[in-house]
Formats: C-alpha cells, structure tokens, sequence
C-alpha cells in the first residue's frame, strides 16, 4: 500500500512539472485551456492543420480551405467600385479627387480597381447579346484617357493585333522567326470590326474569344474603356476621320468627346434642372425614379 502511495505520488509529480513546461518558439508550452497564451488566428499561406487549435471537433479546420481566396459577400459593394455615372467631366473630377483622397485630410486613397458588375456570361449567345446592347462609352473621349489606351493596348494587344491594331502583331510577324500562332488575330481595320459596337470588344476583353484569354484581371473597368477609344483612334486614322477629346467623326455611338460633354452640361441651366411642384419626383437625372442602373 505504501509503494502505491508513492507511485501515485510520483505520477503526479511527474504530471505537474511536464504541465509546466515552458513555451519554446512557436510552441506555448502546455496549457490548461487555450487563452491567450498564444493566437489562434487562422494564417494566411499555411495548409497544414494548426496543432494548438484542435481543442473540440468544430475547431480542426484545413487551412488551405480557409486560406484561399473566397467570393465577396452577396450584396456588397467593394471599395474602389468604378460603376459611377458621371454628368460631366467636372463630376467626374471631383468624384475621383473623392476617391483618391484629396478632398480632406482625414481621406482615405480608394483606387478605383474596376469593381463593376457585368451580366454577361461567356457563352456565344451572352456574347451577341452584349454586342447588341452595350453601345456607349461611359468615358468621354479625352487626350488622357487616349494616352493611357495606347499605352495600355501596346502591352497587353499590339503583340497579337499590331500596334496599328492590323491583326500584324509580333507573334504572327515576319521578322519573328519563331511565329508559331495558332490563329490569326483580329484585324480591327476591316469594315466588319470598325462597325462592330463597343460591346463586342468589352465582351472580348472579360472572356477573351478563340485563342486569346480573359484580360478582366489585368486591366481595370475604366482601362478596358480606355483601350477600346484607342482602336476607335487607330481605326479613325485609317479611314481619315477623327476620334479626339474635339470630335468624334467616326461614329458618334462609339464616343463622346469631353468637349461635347461639358458643351452639353453648359447648356443644361439651373432653372432647367429645377423641380416644379407639378412634376413628379424624380432620382436627379430627369428620369421617374425606378431604381435601375443607367
């Protein structure tokens, strides 16, 4: 009876120093409940289990389940949504100094990172759809916004449809000794593209078309904007006509250009603007209020 006193006694011992053990780099040590003796936040970049969060069957989680990117929450709005439906070039000005965190000191840079929804799915039929539908740029035509097209379709479009935008880029060239493409890119000189509404090229560039890929995560909502002025710039220059911040002698559908746009917005008075009691409430654009997105 006493051997067994003292085997108790030394189990206990034993059990008492080993639940004292000190914390050692990542490892806390042993704890007699999890507390805050160490974060069980989940880490991003890690997918093996976290072995000092398996306290209960509803805490072993695989972290790479967790860790991967996820949809956002239906229903919400991210920061830097670029769907803003500008009157003017002034508007649009100030909204973007909003955004970019110029109008106060307590502002916060939000880009505009091309947030927008599009509801159009990648399939031939959504894709006449979109062509039959989206006809306007929701950008004037600006000497910026040209500018910034080009820069954009040299880097991520010359390559397959030439810098010219003939379809003659350096993949399929004849001093590229190594062209190998599998097909011809787009020649967006011929009548067929310069007819084509904006809607065929936008749909072009969320889901690609044949052999060319998605480019919706490379370039942003208001870039993709930017690089279809430029082909309607390279597609004027060959036909002779105009596509400018000054004029638009293309096609008017195509564009607008800003000198237009403020024309149009000089034009539109205060006392024009201005709600009579007889007139039904509206949503500020002249419209009946109906909720929908223009």
């Amino acid at each position: 009876m006493q051997q067994f006193k003292y085997f108790i006694f030394t189990l206990a011992a034993v059990l008492i120093l080993n639940a004292c053990s000190p914390a050692d780099g990542n490892d806390p040590g042993n704890e007699y409940m999890p507390d805050m003796g160490h974060s069980v936040a989940y880490e991003a970049n890690v997918y093996s289990y976290y072995g000092l969060n398996t306290w209960d069957d509803a805490s072993v989680f695989r972290l790479k389940e967790l860790s991967n990117p996820k949809k956002p929450v239906d229903g919400t709005v991210p920061r830097g949504y670029a769907g803003t439906f500008f009157a003017d070039a002034e508007q649009r000005d100030d909204v973007m100094e909003m955004l970019n965190g110029e109008n106060s000191v307590n502002a916060i840079s939000v880009p505009v990172n091309g947030n927008v929804p599009y509801y159009y799915d990648d399939t031939e039929d959504e894709r006449l759809r979109a062509t039959a539908e989206i006809i306007d740029n929701p950008f004037p035509i600006t000497a910026a916004g040209l500018e910034r097209g080009e820069e954009l379709y040299n880097t991520f479009c010359g390559i397959c449809h030439g810098e010219a935008g003939n379809g003659l880029g350096y993949l399929v060239a004849d001093d590229n000794p190594n062209a190998k493409y599998p097909a011809a890119p787009a020649n967006f000189l011929l009548e067929e593209f310069v007819n084509a509404s904006n809607g065929r090229y936008y749909h072009s560039i969320m889901y690609g078309k044949n052999v060319m890929g998605s480019y919706k995560d490379k370039i942003s909502y208001e870039e993709r904007w930017q690089v279809i002025h430029w082909i309607r710039a390279l597609q004027a220059k060959e036909l002779g006509e105009e596509y400018s911040e000054d004029a638009n002698t293309l096609n008017p559908a195509f564009g607008t250009p800003a000198s237009q746009m403020e024309m149009m917005a000089d034009n539109v008075s205060d006392a024009e603007m201005a709600p009579t009691a007889a007139a039904p409430a509206t949503n500020g654009t002249g419209n009946d209020s109906h909720g929908g997105d223009h």
